[in-house]
């Protein structure tokens, strides 16, 4: 008996889920495992041909329960026509994962180089995308968690929202930490304790901040992180997912306000 209530405490079954950034390396690997523990997915990001790819990876799995959503998240009318189609499909909402990012692939120049090079434009763009939206969507869909029974809001931070960098990682290589992803990034974990104070009792929500995900990066910058990292190696992303289902599950109901760095304890030193 207790190990039946424990695997309905983690369960995600018939829950409700909205996965932003749904078909990033991060955000597509979340839609797996909630679909595969049994949960009806909202994926949301800009493209929908990439959508539908990850849509396409779950076929044959047994569990198909996803609904695609082509939205740019850099504008408040495409939210908030977002929110009114997802009112119109599903009568509540047991979770959101705020996962999509502004990140450099997207940003071009201006962006991921010097201070004095950074300019206003991704800085803007990047307050948008990582903070003006999740607190955005959240309004717009609050009578949605209102119906829920336990609803939980997950927002994606980072280390870099917590800590500053040690730029001698990126010393001699084309890589960067851009001014405006650490505050936005920053900005989503204290929006997230705002949430959970003030969206209390009936709503939680937590931020998740991973440490680096390894994604081909130059062998001089893995290593050089790798040996700054007491549990030597880079993160995957399914170091960063079970922190996210936890978090979404009954098995967390009484954890609101927090921020779990999920880094192989680089931020410990």
């Amino acid at each position: 008996m207790q190990v039946t209530g424990l695997r309905e405490l983690f369960s995600l079954v018939d829950k409700r889920v909205l996965v932003t950034g749904a078909s990033g390396h991060l955000g597509s690997e979340v839609v797996r495992w909630l679909v595969d523990d049994g949960a009806y997915v909202y994926l949301l990001d800009r493209d929908l041909a990439q959508l539908s790819v990850v849509a396409k990876r779950l076929e044959g799995t047994g569990h198909h329960q996803v609904a695609l959503f082509s939205v740019d998240l850099e504008q408040s009318q495409e939210r908030e026509e977002f929110a009114e189609r997802l009112g119109g499909i599903t009568g509540h909402l047991d979770g959101i994962v705020h996962n999509a990012a502004f990140v450099g692939t997207s940003a071009g120049k201006g962006w991921s180089t010097s201070f004095e090079k950074q300019t206003l434009e991704p800085w803007a763009r990047s307050l948008e995308v990582n903070l003006t939206a999740p607190f955005h969507l959240t309004q717009l869909l609050m009578p949605l968690l209102k119906k829920s029974l336990s609803p939980s809001i997950v927002s994606i931070g980072s280390i870099y929202g917590i800590l500053g960098p040690d730029w001698g990682l990126y010393e001699g290589l084309e890589m960067g930490n851009p001014a405006g992803y650490a505050a936005s990034k920053g900005g989503m974990i204290q929006l997230t304790r705002w949430f959970a104070t003030t969206l209390a009792p009936h709503i939680r929500a937590n931020s998740v901040s991973p440490g680096g995900i390894e994604r081909l990066q130059p062998k001089e910058f893995v290593d050089a992180y790798v040996a700054k990292t007491p549990l030597r190696r880079m993160a995957n992303t399914q170091d960063i997912v079970g922190a996210i289902v936890f978090l979404l599950s009954d098995a967390s109901t009484y954890i609101t306000g927090q921020n779990i760095a999920v880094d192989g304890g680089f931020s410990a030193w």
